[in-house]
């Protein structure tokens, strides 16, 4: 893990390393696969015009492909940050607003930013599920420049709310019980019901920070520990009365849904 200098000075990624981490991000044509009615704008012309706007990649995923022809056109994200825009809490957490960016070039997907944060003690990215943060989608269709300025312009007017929901997660303290119930409730964003009705899981393990930063018993901090633990998967369960080592989230669209679904289950929580 960097230090918190090394990530402070963090550069943007470069196009040779996004063409190494996510291929299909640089399609200069869509797959066979599209309709005559499709029109394709590529994901370059995006990263180009975020750029213009203070925003540029530090990330870059994409998912494997289901099928031959769609073997480099596939579902791509993209995540961007501006290091002008800083979030730093008055007890030292540091945490930086995202942007991230999912699209395809094989005309299943339209571009769709979301909101997320990244926090700095951790290296740990969280995505936003507030209401006052919905997604924000794009056709290829009818793609201007000064639309996605306007959306992007919208989406940074917004964070003020994510410092107030994080502010308002800092002042709630739970107890033990409340954060046993928080962590049982969690890991559904991970497992299904079919598969915890399988498995055992010691939540108790769950809350055991890692780092003494994460030592703590407000909302905000139990919500970090778990977060992290979920998607890393530094955790074990049962499965059959075997001891299991949980795996690591790799698949993007999955840690997106997990992220998404662990902060309604904070925000019910800081209602």
């Amino acid at each position: 893990m960097m230090n918190t200098e090394d990530l402070q000075k963090a550069e943007f990624l470069t196009k040779e390393q996004i063409t190494k981490m996510a291929p299909s991000v640089y399609a200069m044509q869509p797959s066979n696969d599209v309709s005559d009615k499709y029109t394709h704008i590529p994901t370059e012309r995006v990263i180009d015009d975020m750029a213009t706007l203070g925003w540029k990649p530090i990330e870059a995923k994409q998912v494997k492909a289901r099928k031959k022809s769609t073997q480099g056109f596939q579902k791509h994200l993209l995540v961007f940050r501006n290091n002008d825009i800083v979030i730093n809490g008055e007890d030292g957490d540091t945490v930086y607003p995202q942007i991230l960016l999912t699209n395809s070039h094989d005309g299943k997907n339209s571009f769709q930013f979301q909101a997320g944060l990244y926090r700095l003690i951790c290296s740990n990215g969280l995505v936003i599920a507030d209401e006052k943060f919905e997604d924000v989608k794009m056709r290829h269709m009818g793609y201007t420049f000064e639309d996605l300025q306007v959306k992007i312009k919208d989406m940074v007017e917004r964070l003020p709310l994510t410092v107030e929901s994080m502010n308002k997660m800092k002042a709630i303290e739970m107890g033990q019980e409340q954060m046993i119930a928080f962590a049982r409730e969690a890991v559904s964003a991970r497992f299904t019901a079919k598969e915890l009705n399988r498995i055992e899981i010691d939540v108790q393990e769950l809350l055991n920070p890692v780092r003494k930063e994460d030592r703590g018993n407000d909302l905000w901090s139990v919500f970090n520990v778990v977060q992290e633990k979920l998607i890393t998967g530094d955790f074990s369960y049962r499965a059959g009365g075997k001891p299991r080592k949980a795996r690591e989230v790799k698949n993007f669209k999955q840690d997106m849904v997990i992220n998404k679904k662990l902060f309604n289950v904070a925000l019910e929580y800081a209602s």
